[in-house]
Order: C-alpha cells, then sequence, then structure tokens
C-alpha cells in the first residue's frame, strides 16, 4: 500500500485540479486553492508537482493521448452517422479538458511545452480532418474535389479549436457549465458538420438534420446525459471509447 499511496495522491491532484481549472479558468486558481480543496499542505502538493506548469503540463499530457487515441477512429468513419458519433465523442473530450480552450491563448504565451504541444495538436486534428473527408467521399456520402478537402479540413480545425470561445460570447455567464454540456457539444457537431452540408449528397445531408433534430429533443441532452441513438455498430463509435480514459 506505501508504494501506490504517493501515485494515488498525485492522480487525486491531477483530478481535483482539472475540476478547479474547468471551472474557474487556470489564470484564477492558484496552487493555494488546489491544496486548500483537497485538505492537503501546499508543501505536500509541492511534492508531487514544483510548479503549477507541472499540473497543466500533466493535465496536457493525458489530454493529448487520449486525443490521440480517438482520432485513429477516423479511419472507419464512412457515412454522416460515423462522423456525428465522432464528433460528439471528440467535442466530450475537449470539453473534459475545456481549461485548455478556454484560456488557450494565455496558456501558450505563459508555457513553452505547451506551444509546442499544441502545434502537434493542431497537426494531428487537421490529418484527421482529411481522414474523415477522404472517409465520406470513399462511403459515397460527399463529393468533393481534392483541392477543396485541405480548406476544408482547415476550417473544422479552426471550429475545433475555438468552439468554446464562441459558446462563451454567447453566454459568458452560464456557456461552461457542465449543465450546458449536452447542448454545447449538439451545437459543437453540428458546427463542424455543417461546413459539409455543400458537399454532402442529398441523403446524407437530410440524416445530418434529422441527427441533429433528434438529439436535440432527446431526454437529458441539455445536461449532457443524453446522446443520439443510432443502431450503427461502425468502428466510428466503437473506436472512440477508449479515447475517453
Amino acid at each position: 500500500m506505501a508504494t501506490k499511496k504517493p501515485r494515488r495522491t498525485a492522480e487525486r491532484i491531477l483530478e481535483v485540479t482539472l475540476d478547479l481549472f474547468n471551472r474557474f479558468g487556470e489564470p484564477n486558481v492558484s496552487t493555494t486553492l488546489i491544496s486548500a480543496e483537497l485538505g492537503i499542505s501546499p508543501g505536500n502538493l509541492y511534492y508531487h508537482y514544483p510548479a503549477k506548469d507541472e499540473l497543466i503540463n500533466a493535465l496536457f499530457g493525458k489530454y493529448e493521448r487520449a486525443l490521440s487515441e480517438l482520432l485513429t477512429a477516423t479511419e472507419t468513419v464512412r457515412n454522416v452517422e460515423d462522423a456525428w458519433l465522432f464528433f460528439h465523442m471528440l467535442f466530450e473530450l475537449i470539453w473534459q479538458h475545456r481549461f485548455l480552450y478556454r484560456d488557450l491563448n494565455d496558456l501558450l504565451s505563459k508555457n513553452r511545452k505547451l506551444e509546442t504541444h499544441f502545434q502537434n495538436v493542431l497537426s494531428q486534428k487537421n490529418q484527421a480532418m482529411v481522414s474523415i473527408l477522404t472517409g465520406l467521399q470513399q462511403g459515397g456520402a460527399l463529393s468533393m474535389q481534392v483541392r477543396e478537402a485541405v480548406p476544408t479540413a482547415n476550417a473544422m480545425v479552426v471550429l475545433l479549436s475555438y468552439w468554446l470561445s464562441y459558446e462563451y460570447v454567447r453566454d459568458p455567464r452560464n456557456a461552461l457549465e457542465p449543465e450546458r454540456a449536452g447542448e454545447a457539444l449538439m451545437r459543437g457537431a453540428f458546427h463542424v458538420l455543417g461546413l459539409l452540408l455543400p458537399y454532402l449528397e442529398p441523403a446524407s445531408r437530410e440524416h445530418l438534420f434529422q441527427l441533429a433534430g433528434q438529439y436535440q429533443s432527446t431526454p437529458g441532452a441539455a445536461s449532457g446525459g443524453g446522446r443520439p441513438s443510432s443502431g450503427s455498430t461502425s468502428g466510428a463509435a466503437s473506436g472512440e471509447s477508449g479515447g475517453q480514459g
């Protein structure tokens, strides 16, 4: 037991820190507040994480690993429903680490490691969006010229990166509260897939609108407890669960 206790304490520190960062924003959370919330001494916190940046980097590392695993699911996206489920899972992961995106510019300006690693995140997302466009085209859901794929993928990544800023501007007092998660995730998924509307085949376009409408009316969606019901057993749906670890 003695060998496991430090590891558990370190994990508990990260759990509480993530919650505080998400609730109040990283700039508004001090190490003193974190230690008080945990009921431990600042020295104990310092033993595990000698600086606030160490906490940020550890949380980002967990996010980065989960994201890399999740993005592999894009290889199995072949239709609109696959894409809808994938983006819902992706936005869930972003929401779980929303402090990163809530204070993105500030964090990058202060943390060199985050600055360089986030560039890798953008590159991974861009490759994943291209993979989704290719898969949808191969599945007959989308018709797009090669020269249109790159700017479309870039626009999708921009939305993924600054979606939370848009949500915050819409409703600064309530946008990032947990009870708003379901509505926010649905809007995020539809924002990104909405970029594909001019390229989707008619049946796929109609199916996308049906999925968005169905989720919006699903009981529990507003509180984040519901997901779009689907009979799909595609790899996109099953392959994502591991990314949410």
